[in-house]
């Protein structure tokens, strides 16, 4: 029987040029597989997930627009209404140093007198002297200075500084006002520096009362009058506040109740100041203006005024 012969096979050259070709295959079945899964998985997703996607791809459109809308974040506020208030809570708050501490308004003779010795006494002396003597007066000078400054009046602007100086009733309370109307205006202008207002004190030429230096500065930051007035209103009557509870003296927790009780005198008088004119000027409060002068030969002072 004849032996039986074993073909021979030729062995297979790969060349580098096969083998890129291989890898290349390879590589186009993973893709194609890998693109199947994420179809899979697209195709399975939730609604939920879908609406999640668009909402985190949108977030970042809307924070590029060049019109900056009211934010949540601010409660409903711009930015420019939050600095403005920010501005305010400042300059009238009893941190601001323009001295306010050191002034009673004439209250710490009628301590002495016996006019005010309660709470009770020391709301309607501050009621009168808010709504009918000097503070609705000076509501006034500060409304129409901001007036006179937001339309670049400085004629009327002068006018309306001589006038408010010229009112004060008694010397100390002429120390009063025109030295924190200077420490006002010293201090807001280092701090918060707006172009024009050297222009805006250099028209007053002269001695600047304390509610047409608030009344000057707020405008030209162009902080809007209303809360001006409210904001001021309510610095003056924490600080005669605060003078007759050491005087009298008050607790803290009647001192709060009786600042409660005046906030619809504080409102009252704010409206009638920004609507008033300087005809309307006037004070009823002749014995307020009696304690002011009485003070400055009390025998005992707490207060420069």
């Amino acid at each position: 029987m004849p032996a039986m012969r074993m073909k021979a096979t030729r062995p297979r050259i790969t060349t580098p040029a096969m083998t890129m070709r291989m890898i290349m295959a390879t590589i186009m079945i993973m893709m194609i597989t890998t693109t199947i899964t994420v179809i899979t998985i697209i195709i399975t997703t939730t609604s939920i997930a879908i609406t999640t996607i668009t909402t985190i791809t949108t977030t970042p459109m809307l924070m590029t627009t060049n019109e900056l809308p009211r934010s949540e974040a601010w409660g409903g506020m711009t930015e420019s209404e939050a600095a403005s208030l920010y501005r305010l809570m400042t300059w009238l708050s009893p941190s601001f140093p323009v001295g306010a501490f050191s002034y009673s308004s004439g209250l710490e003779w009628a301590v002495e007198a016996g006019d005010i010795k309660d709470a009770a006494s020391l709301r309607g002396w501050l009621a009168a002297m808010l709504s009918d003597g000097s503070g609705f007066c000076d509501g006034v000078f500060l409304a129409r200075t901001h007036q006179a400054t937001m339309v670049r009046d400085l004629a009327k602007l002068r006018e309306i500084a001589e006038l408010a100086a010229a009112f004060v009733p008694s010397r100390e309370r002429q120390l009063e006002t025109t030295t924190q109307g200077r420490a006002f205006i010293d201090t807001a202008r280092a701090a918060w520096f707006s172009p024009g207002f050297d222009e805006f004190i250099a028209a007053c030429d002269g001695a600047i009362v304390y509610p047409v230096a608030v009344g000057l500065v707020s405008a030209a930051h162009d902080i809007p009058l209303a809360p001006v007035l409210h904001a001021f209103f309510h610095g003056v009557v924490s600080n005669w506040i605060s003078a007759g509870a050491r005087l009298i003296p008050l607790g803290q927790t009647d001192s709060q109740r009786l600042l409660a009780a005046l906030e619809p005198v504080v409102s009252a008088t704010a409206i009638r100041a920004r609507d008033a004119s300087l005809d309307d000027l006037g004070s009823a409060t002749f014995r307020a203006d009696l304690a002011s002068l009485r003070h400055e030969t009390q025998y005992t002072r707490l207060f420069r005024s």
